[in-house]
């Protein structure tokens, strides 16, 4: 028993000492930063900067690869695939990891058991945008038109199941109306017919709207947080607006394949943390009227677990399903 338990405790140091020793070298070959939406989109233009910045601090290129379809779900399927080894990551986001989960009754992974966060970048919220010629000013007058109009508004969203599709459902039962949902193929294109007046209002992500806000093509009734943002100073939070339960923040974050051994999450913690923290990032995410936030792989895994349960509540309630 004696020498069994020795010849365990050997095997356990070994596997540290290797895994140490691993970290050490890391990294010895080119990176990839699996980004699962097509270039040019918001989760794109917050990887580049990032995989620059870090291939220079880690000695080894960090390549960004978009990897689109499915709402985010086939680049993260990739990565929850991939050899957990530090060299394939995903820049993950709310609607792939805390939204889709609930969408989707056979998604080819689990946000919580086939990752390993290593930490948030960046946050933004949503933002309430109307058309002018809407005769609304506030939140709450939509609201009041809303219920003297039931069902008659409609509300843009980029598909259902998006971000902007689940804030309004969580926008409808917070404020107890009815409004209808029309759905396009991107944010894109809903901000575009939003602009052209064939629908009322809808939810934007605020680097998507925020410019048509500024210049007045469109009316900011709201951001979904619990206090204004730079980009918008004008707009007033959720609290302001009087529906303080909508509370919508999207995420961007680093996240590496589950069983990635602890020693090689906590150094790209630290990078990534060091890296997205200078002054260069944190203008650049303010152009995108995002917020530098970073976390530990804890701290990140909190936030993946609480948006996961509160985006299960109101996709069940709202009895919504992709397939």
């Amino acid at each position: 028993m004696i020498a069994r338990n020795a010849r365990l405790l050997s095997a356990l140091a070994a596997g540290l000492l290797s895994a140490a020793t691993s970290a050490q070298q890391y990294p010895a070959k080119p990176i990839r930063l699996v980004v699962p939406f097509p270039p040019s989109g918001p989760a794109d233009v917050i990887a580049r900067p990032l995989a620059q910045r870090l291939g220079e601090v880690l000695g080894q290129p960090v390549v960004v690869e978009n990897r689109a379809g499915a709402t985010g779900t086939i680049g993260a399927s990739f990565v929850a695939k991939s050899p957990p080894d530090g060299y394939t990551l995903l820049m993950g986001t709310s609607n792939e990891l805390a939204m889709s989960p609930g969408l989707y009754s056979k998604l080819p992974y689990h946000p919580s058991a086939d990752f390993a966060p290593v930490s948030v970048v960046i946050v933004f919220p949503n933002i309430l945008i109307a058309h002018p010629a809407l005769p609304v000013r506030s939140t709450a007058e939509l609201i009041a038109l809303a219920k003297a109009r039931p069902g008659q508004l409609n509300f843009a969203t980029s598909g259902p199941g998006s971000t902007n599709h689940l804030s309004g459902e969580l926008f409808k039962t917070l404020a107890g109306v009815k409004v209808a949902f029309v759905a396009y193929k991107g944010g894109g294109p809903a901000v575009t017919d939003l602009m052209g007046g064939h629908v009322d209002a809808m939810f934007a992500t605020m680097p998507s709207a925020v410019s048509f806000v500024q210049s007045g093509k469109l009316r900011g009734l709201m951001v979904t947080d619990g206090k204004r943002w730079s980009a918008a100073p004008e707009v007033p939070s959720a609290r302001e607006a009087g529906v303080p339960g909508l509370i919508v923040l999207t995420w961007n974050g680093v996240l590496a394949p589950a069983g990635t051994p602890a020693a090689l999450v906590a150094k790209l913690n630290a990078d990534i943390v060091k890296v997205a923290n200078t002054p260069e990032m944190k203008e650049r995410m303010a152009a995108q009227a995002a917020e530098v936030t970073t976390t530990t792989p804890e701290e990140f895994a909190g936030i993946l677990r609480r948006d996961f349960e509160k985006w299960l509540k109101v996709i069940k309630s709202a009895g919504i399903r992709i397939d």
